[in-house]
C-alpha cells in the first residue's frame, strides 16, 4: 500500500469509529515512505442528559468574551426545573449534568461546568485547579440538588487539532523522538532476523465535543507516528448563567476518570 493510500485508509477508520464526528486526523504528508508504523486510538461518546433541556426554551442571548466583546449565541434554558446539582465556592460555581446510565453498566458519566464568578476569571480558575492537584475537580463536584432560580448554558461545538510532539518534549519525553529511541520490540524482526529501528516521528491528536439540548456527542483520536470546602447552604437558591468563558469536564465518577476537558471561550466558534 502506498503511503497516501494508507493515510486515507486510517482516516476512513477514524471516521467510522467516531460516527463521522471526526472525518480526518492525519494531514497530507504525515505518512511517507519512511513511516513503518501508525498507532491509533479513538474514543466516541454520545450521551443523553438524564434530564434533557427543552428545545422550545432555547433562545439567543449575549455571551461575553475574554477581550470584553460580546456575541449572540443560543442558550439552553433550564428554568423548567427547580432543582439542579450545583455547588458554590469562593470565586466560582460548579454545575453537574448527569447523563443517562446505560443498561447493565455501572459507569456514571456527567458533564461538569466550572464557571468563574468574574467574566474574565477563567485563567485564575484554571491556575487554582492546577495548583489544587488531581483531586481538585472531584473534590468540588456537587452532591446535592438545590434550588436554581435561573440556569442558562450555551450550546457549543468545539474542535481541536494539534501535533503533540512539542508538548510531550516539553514534559521530558525527548528520547522517543530522537535517534536514541529503541522501539524495535514493538514489531517483528526483518527477514534477515535483525531488529527494525523505530522512533516516534510525531503524535497527532484531534477532539470534537458538541453539547446541545439532548446531550453530548464527543470523540477523540490520537495517532502516534513512529520513524474540603465551604458550601453555600443548599436551602439558598442560586443562579447559574454561563454567559462568559468557562471550563467543562466530561467525567466518569466511579473510576474518577476525566474523559474530555476543555474551555469554552466563544460558543459561536467551532475551532
Amino acid at each position: 500500500m502506498q503511503p497516501e493510500d494508507a493515510r486515507k485508509e486510517i482516516n476512513r477508520w477514524v471516521a467510522k469509529a467516531t460516527k463521522k464526528l471526526i472525518t480526518s486526523v492525519l494531514p497530507r504528508g504525515s505518512v511517507h515512505g519512511h513511516t513503518r508504523l501508525v498507532l491509533t486510538n479513538a474514543i466516541y461518546i454520545k450521551g443523553k442528559w438524564e434530564n434533557a433541556f427543552s428545545k422550545s426554551r432555547t433562545k439567543d442571548d449575549t455571551f461575553h468574551r475574554l477581550d470584553g466583546s460580546t456575541v449572540r449565541v443560543p442558550f439552553m434554558d433550564g428554568n423548567g426545573r427547580d432543582k439542579y446539582l450545583v455547588s458554590t465556592f469562593d470565586g466560582f460555581k460548579v454545575l453537574k449534568l448527569p447523563y443517562k446510565k446505560a443498561a447493565n453498566n455501572g459507569a456514571t458519566y456527567s458533564m461538569c461546568v466550572f464557571l468563574p464568578t468574574a467574566r474574565d476569571g477563567l485563567r485564575s480558575l484554571a491556575d487554582e485547579m492546577a495548583t489544587g492537584g488531581p483531586s481538585f475537580l472531584f473534590d468540588h463536584l456537587p452532591t446535592q440538588s438545590r434550588s436554581v432560580t435561573k440556569l442558562r448554558l450555551p450550546k457549543f461545538k468545539l474542535s481541536f487539532f494539534c501535533s503533540m510532539k512539542k508538548v510531550l518534549e516539553s514534559l521530558g519525553l525527548r528520547a522517543a523522538f530522537s535517534g536514541e529511541a529503541d522501539l524495535s520490540d514493538m514489531v517483528d524482526k526483518d527477514s534477515a532476523g535483525n531488529d527494525v529501528p523505530l522512533r516516534v516521528e510525531d503524535v497527532f491528536h484531534r477532539a470534537v465535543v458538541e453539547v446541545n439540548e439532548e446531550g453530548t456527542e464527543a470523540a477523540a483520536f490520537t495517532a502516534v507516528m513512529t520513524v474540603l470546602y465551604c458550601w453555600t447552604p443548599p436551602s439558598v437558591p442560586v443562579d447559574f448563567v454561563a454567559d462568559h468563558p468557562f471550563a467543562f469536564y466530561i467525567v466518569e465518577e466511579v473510576s474518577r476518570a476525566v474523559v474530555f476537558a476543555g474551555h469554552v471561550l466563544d460558543p459561536s466558534e467551532t475551532e
